[in-house]
């Protein structure tokens, strides 16, 4: 036996035990352990294993939780959206991102690096966090209080993600296959023919889906397609393609290297590049309600089945550069997804029971997020330290070509339709954001006199950091006209119907027009600049304050056409501009070496989602259209926790926190009338006032506690129970609660949220961890929409998600996961609430519905 390696081994084992344990004692005062802080070890460790990461959530000023690689890996997470759902108080909602607090996506900010990231989807707050790969993350945190240094956008949450760095040298390839209950080896899965090929798996398949020669980059004028233009200008037609649905796959490669340069520095290199593609059926209810007379009945009944393939694409490359005190890091990000949608609906609409409509969608959404960043910072002394950081973002978003037909079904595949009446509708959405920049800059300095103590009396840091985002709309219509009434109407098989389109053009009866109207154009500027002074104060090892002041210029330029004028018109300017002092405190008091007591306020505001406020008004099949409030304001968010947290072992936690927040001009989802008389429009309305309040729960517990026999065992459980109330404004005068006189929830807040996660955990003798984790996360009934015209809000139903994640690290280089979600097979569902001020005649309230079946996925990985 080699005795200096068992040496080592003793000496390290104490180390680590020392490092992890040490705080623990018969009696807990910090008075007694005074002699323990002065130890100072220096040892190698894992800063991102989660013991080390609830040592720093204890010991932080500031309230944050952090999920590391190590975590990541335990629990099978493949992206971030998967990784925040099993976070305290954070739910996925389906297709609408990541609710904190039971608080919509639109009350997210996002940080990649402490840098500014913009969405990738006008949709959505913040980027679809399933589209970033785990692989290339070193450490997640959720800021779920606010600090001077942080962006204002500040009411649910802040997300920062810090990408890997290089304290290991590793590289690893992963390959992934997976399937679905509901969507994998389905026959006649509908799929666009351009995305069932290479250019489809790659995401490159949208050029043959630009707008035609004719009328790009021309301002639209009523351009009609000649009989040879409408066949042969659009680069792609009606077709659809039926395949059998595959298994989900994916693939990875990623490589970390450390290169020593001279005695004191090193070189990092960091490269990771990602491809894969699933397929998603889903199939379920449609409906629209309306006030008829004195009743209330369905203006729709649909039925939707949709065929989504999907593909994402990731690259990141890295190099980061130490020496000493000095850090540079200079990274690189391109995320690419691609979702090709087929969409058919089967029923009535408009109220027209008699007339049983066939209505298909081929759209494509088209997403491409590049970023470049370079990050600075310099330790000059104990005193001083400087940190600084830019980045360039190219940000693109489209839905070329959205294709929408209407007509009857007939017998099999089948479908009689009139050519004309923009029943065959063309769409072209475009959100170009080709520059978008971000920078900050801190330099703080310690003040006082540090003597036997641990850390200086006071710190001092002033900063700025700001954005400007800069982005172009473009949403162009092009339709059939009819030409010959004699031939209007035709019959074609709904799959592959291109070749009677092209002979029903070639024999007179319709052509394509250009329909866009004056608001196809918009620009939209935003340019925010802020500084910041954060003070932290120390007084005793028992207390710590941490004191801040942002003052945030916010500027807006809408430019943008109405309905109302020609398409050859100057734009409107509408220019906000507008400052905000944001003071921030946070005070910890420490009650013993496993407790505190946390307490912190704030004021924030939150910045409207960008559909929410963009000019125009989005077109679907069904009638139910989004349109865009260009006149929306900021809200402004006061924001009061109060928390208490105790950690009885290294690995264990339980907390408790009591939060209220008040946000004045509240942003809601609302519905109201359509503008043309049928459907209903989805809108955005400022409230005069929202009051919230709540707890939150926490608790991270091993099972030893109750046996030895259970000590592999550990379960993790947090739910937040929330009140909230909306006194309306003016513009809301016209929705049912008001015209009810009774008070209602704030849209989109959940009343209750949980989440739980219980694992076991074996090693075997050569320390490879197994793990199995059963996972459990369920928000509650929630508006989703508020109600207008007597009819009662919109209601999403409580969806209760179960999924199972094994682990099994087999060997030094070989490693398996395998997950099983949405154990539960749960139904999505929206409703109308039972609460409309007449009587409703349907035997239901069912808005939507539909299931997304159970997945089986399994990864490989090798690392060398």
């Amino acid at each position: 036996m080699n005795i200096r390696k068992v040496g080592l081994a003793v000496v390290l084992l104490n180390v680590s035990a020392t490092y992890l344990y040490a705080q623990v004692s018969v009696k807990d005062t910090l008075r007694k352990e005074k002699n323990i802080e002065e130890v100072t070890i220096k040892a190698s460790g894992n800063k991102k294993s989660e013991s080390a990461l609830l040592l720093d959530q204890k010991k932080a000023i500031i309230q944050k939780q952090s999920m590391g690689s190590e975590e990541i890996s335990r629990k099978g997470i493949s992206n971030l959206e998967q990784a925040l759902v099993k976070m305290t108080g954070i739910t996925s909602v389906e297709g609408r991102g990541i609710f904190v607090r039971g608080l919509e996506d639109r009350y997210n900010t996002l940080l990649i690096n402490g840098l500014g990231s913009p969405s990738n989807n006008p949709f959505q707050k913040i980027i679809a966090l399933k589209q970033f790969p785990t692989d290339v993350v070193g450490k997640l945190n959720i800021y779920k209080t606010f600090n001077s240094n942080l962006y204002a956008d500040f009411a649910g949450a802040t997300f920062d993600i810090e990408t890997l760095t290089y304290e290991k040298p590793f590289s690893k390839i992963e390959f992934g296959i997976g399937i679905n209950t509901l969507s994998t080896f389905r026959n006649n899965f509908k799929i666009n023919p351009n995305a069932n090929s290479i250019e489809g798996y790659v995401g490159l398949n949208s050029k043959d889906r630009q707008l035609p020669n004719e009328v790009k980059d021309y301002r639209p004028s009523g351009y009609n397609f000649t009989s040879g233009q409408s066949r042969n200008s659009f680069g792609e037609g009606w077709n659809v393609d039926n395949v059998k649905s595959l298994p989900n796959t994916s693939m990875g490669f990623t490589t970390a290297q450390k290169f020593k340069i001279g005695e004191t520095s090193n070189l990092g290199f960091l490269f990771s590049l990602n491809q894969g593609n699933h397929y998603e059926y889903k199939d379920g209810a449609k409906n629209q309600f309306r006030l008829n007379g004195n009743s209330i009945d369905y203006n729709n009944n649909l039925n939707r089945k949709e065929y989504t393939y999907e593909t994402e694409s990731s690259v990141l490359l890295g190099l980061g550069f130490k020496n000493k005190g000095t850090a540079i890091n200079l990274n690189g990000f391109f995320l690419q997804n691609s979702e090709n949608l087929i969409q058919d609906y089967l029923g009535f609409r408009n109220g027209e029971t008699n007339n049983q409509q066939f209505i298909r969608v081929n759209q494509q959404d088209i997403s491409r997020f590049t970023d470049l960043q370079l990050t600075v910072s310099q330790t000059f002394s104990e005193i001083h330290s400087l940190k600084a950081g830019a980045s360039w973002v190219n940000n693109f978003y489209q839905q070329p070509d959205r294709k929408i037909m209407y007509g009857q079904p007939g017998e099999g595949n089948i479908v009689n339709l009139s050519v004309g009446g923009n029943n065959l509708l063309r769409q072209y959405l475009d959100v170009s954001g080709k520059n978008y920049f971000s920078a900050f800059a801190e330099y703080a300095v310690n003040l006082g006199q540090k003597g036997d103590r641990k850390d200086f009396p006071w710190q001092l840091a002033v900063g700025y950091n700001g954005f400007a985002d800069i982005r172009n709309t473009s949403y162009r219509f092009i339709y059939s006209v009819l030409d010959n009434p004699s031939q209007s109407q035709i019959t074609v098989d709904r799959d592959q119907p291109q070749s009677v389109f092209d002979q029903a053009i070639r024999d007179g009866a319709y052509h394509y027009r250009e329909g866009s109207t004056s608001e196809y154009k918009n620009n939209l500027y935003q340019f925010v600049n802020a500084g910041y002074l954060n003070l932290t104060y120390k007084p005793s090892a028992l207390w710590d304050l941490l004191l801040g002041g942002r003052v945030e210029n916010n500027m807006n330029i809408t430019r943008y056409k109405p309905i109302s004028v020609g398409i050859n018109d100057d734009f409107v300017n509408l220019t906000k501009n507008q400052y905000y002092f944001l003071p921030s405190l946070s005070v910890k008091r420490t009650l013993n070496t496993k407790s505190n007591i946390r307490f912190a306020a704030s004021k924030t505001i939150t910045r409207p989602i960008l559909i929410e406020y963009m000019p125009i008004t989005y077109i679907n099949p069904d009638n139910e259209n989004i349109f865009g409030n260009k006149d929306l304001s900021n809200s402004e968010n006061y924001n009061f926790d109060l928390k208490y947290e105790v950690f009885p072992t290294n690995k264990e936690m339980f907390a408790v926190n009591i939060f209220a927040k008040k946000i004045d001009k509240a942003i809601e989802r609302s519905y109201i009338a359509s503008g043309n008389s049928n459907g209903q429009t989805i809108t955005f309305f400022n409230a005069k006032t929202a009051t919230l309040a709540g707890v939150e729960l926490e608790g991270i517990l091993s099972l030893s506690r109750i046996s030895e026999a259970f000590s592999r065992w550990t379960v993790g459980a947090n739910t937040t129970v929330m009140y909230s109330n909306v006194q309306r404004s003016a513009d809301q005068s016209a929705e049912t609660d008001v015209e009810a006189n009774r008070k209602r929830a704030l849209q989109g807040a959940a009343p209750w949220t949980v989440n739980a996660d219980l694992k076991y955990e074996y090693k075997n003798a050569q320390n490879f961890a197994k793990t199995f984790s059963l996972i459990y996360n369920v928000s509650g009934k929630k508006i989703y929409g508020v109600g207008f015209s007597k009819l009662d809000n919109i209601f999403e139903m409580p969806f209760h998600q179960l999924d199972f994640v094994y682990n099994n690290q087999i060997s030094k280089n070989w490693n398996i996961k395998f997950t099983v979600q949405n154990l539960l097979d749960s139904k999505y569902q929206l409703k109308l609430g039972d609460k409309s001020l007449v009587q409703v005649q349907e035997n239901s309230l069912l808005m939507e519905n539909y299931k997304k079946g159970t997945s089986f996925n399994m990864t490989v990985g090798y690392t060398f």
